[in-house]
């Protein structure tokens, strides 16, 4: 799901529709805010794109990266079957 591509790994989920979409949302904001890592992401209705990179380490993929990635993972499953 999550692919290495323009210095970021980028993922794309979809949901039922907005107000699953935001809920997931919801819940990845608090993760990453634990994790102290904060995604560039936006959201169309149903559908929200990731792109991590870290800034702190000139804007490349690093393993906090991929931590984060595994949390989002994790969330989505709750919401995607």
């Amino acid at each position: 799901m999550w692919n290495e591509k323009d210095d970021a790994l980028q993922a794309t989920f979809k949901f039922k529709d907005f107000t699953e979409a935001f809920a997931f949302m919801t819940e990845v904001a608090f993760l990453a805010e634990k994790e102290d890592h904060h995604p560039d992401w936006s959201n169309v209705w149903n559908t929200v794109h990731f792109k991590l990179n870290t800034h702190s380490a000139g804007g490349v993929v690093t393993e906090k990266d991929y931590k984060l990635a595994k949390s989002i993972d994790r969330v989505a499953g709750k919401y995607i079957k």
